[in-house]
């Protein structure tokens, strides 16, 4: 597998375009477009919030019932949420906008908005945007980079990653966008997030892949506890790269899911490093424990812990607060027999053992909090299973960024 520069438009036969539609924002690109000039399989994965946004129950039935997905248009500042059946009518009436600009069926467009819930979208604004991308669609890294621009809302940069892998002699190469730094809890925030690939897969083992993946990515991310009414992970594969159809699960299969872990949990980082507010990324590792399942249950208690995310905004080595974390995960345990330590680029520290506290420095454990990415590394000593979570510090800046989010 090799790192690429690109992003949705790396990926043979994608295009991208972004346009200032004035949604809600002024002086800024707002809507995206991301378009694949052959259908595509789709597969995705959506929020499990019971208030779904109008986008999500669209999306859903067009990766579920529609044979092929060709274009997702993308709005940021308003959500399309709580919006009731004029809002699904928005979606309906977007896809009908790209669908006459482009040619293509309108159930093979899909529609994602992210930005604040309970406002109608301007859909003037949003069907004459629809048109002005499919004007401007281009398969440049540039045009790429600003799609991923297009989609910010209180993101601090934008976020993207591809890599190229072989399979059955072809190069493949799979890319990615997302956006998403405060209401991130997935369950799978206003995190949206989309994969284009040139390969070759049905779309029973596309969406299977899908699935099985972002529950050690995606879904182990959080930056404030919030589950989104929006939440959005949607892949599209093209075939363009020529390889022979992955239709059952071998080498081929294993090959692609690599590279799709690998770009999913590049941009889960991404989000949890550009949390609302955030000085630092903080990681959760989860060694030996009993479970599969135990150990993301205790890696995302340590990270979801406000107590423990102050704690690493202030470089304090209150190493209490992680355990009082997994003590009340619901796992069971013994707390008499695991290891902490935090760790970074600035060192490893012990930091308890045996039930007690070792005899650390707290000098230099406070250079180890400092550092721009820490770790809590967990041993639970109960077996051979491990789980990664990923978080942000809680600084005060979280606080002034929600407190006036709609104006």
């Amino acid at each position: 597998m090799k790192q690429i520069t690109g992003g949705v438009t790396a990926a043979k036969g994608f295009m991208a375009a972004s346009v200032e539609a004035g949604v809600k924002y002024k002086n800024r690109k707002d809507m995206a477009m991301v378009y694949s000039q052959i259908p595509c399989m789709a597969a995705g994965v959506f929020t499990t919030n019971v208030v779904k946004a109008a986008p999500v129950l669209w999306d859903k039935k067009i990766v579920t019932e529609s044979a092929a997905a060709h274009a997702v248009i993308v709005n940021s500042g308003i959500a399309n949420a709580c919006t009731g059946k004029q809002g699904f009518d928005y979606c309906e009436q977007t896809a009908q906008a790209a669908s006459e600009a482009l040619g293509i069926p309108a159930d093979s467009v899909l529609v994602c908005s992210t930005g604040v819930i309970g406002m109608q979208l301007p859909i003037d604004r949003i069907t004459e945007g629809t048109k002005k991308l499919a004007g401007v669609l281009s398969d440049t890294t540039e045009a790429g980079d600003q799609a991923a621009q297009a989609i910010m809302t209180t993101d601090t940069v934008p976020k993207q990653v591809a890599v190229e892998i072989e399979i059955g002699g072809k190069t493949v190469t799979v890319g990615g966008m997302c956006k998403g730094s405060g209401m991130i809890h997935p369950n799978m925030c206003t995190m949206l997030a989309f994969v284009t690939t040139d390969a070759a897969i049905s779309k029973e083992l596309l969406q299977e892949a899908l699935s099985e993946d972002v529950v050690d990515t995606f879904n182990m991310v959080s930056v404030d506890g919030d589950t989104s009414t929006n939440d959005t992970l949607l892949v599209l594969a093209n075939g363009c790269a020529g390889n022979e159809m992955i239709t059952e699960k071998n080498a081929d299969y294993e090959t692609f899911k690599a590279a799709l872990h690998y770009i999913n949990e590049t941009l889960a980082k991404k989000i949890a490093e550009d949390g609302e507010g955030a000085t630092a990324l903080f990681e959760a590792k989860v060694v030996n424990a009993d479970t599969k399942q135990n150990a993301r249950i205790l890696a995302k208690s340590v990270i979801t812990s406000s107590l423990t995310k102050a704690a690493i905004f202030g470089h304090d080595c209150n190493f209490g607060r992680i355990l009082c974390a997994l003590g009340y995960s619901g796992v069971q345990f013994d707390p008499e027999s695991i290891e902490l330590y935090l760790e970074s680029e600035a060192g490893r520290i012990l930091i308890f053992k045996d039930g007690y506290a070792t005899d650390y420095s707290e000098e230099e454990a406070t250079k180890v909090l400092s550092a721009p990415a820490v770790t809590a590394y967990v041993d639970m000593k109960m077996g051979q299973e491990s789980a990664t979570a990923w978080g942000c510090d809680l600084s005060y800046d979280y606080v002034k960024i929600n407190a006036d989010y709609r104006s």
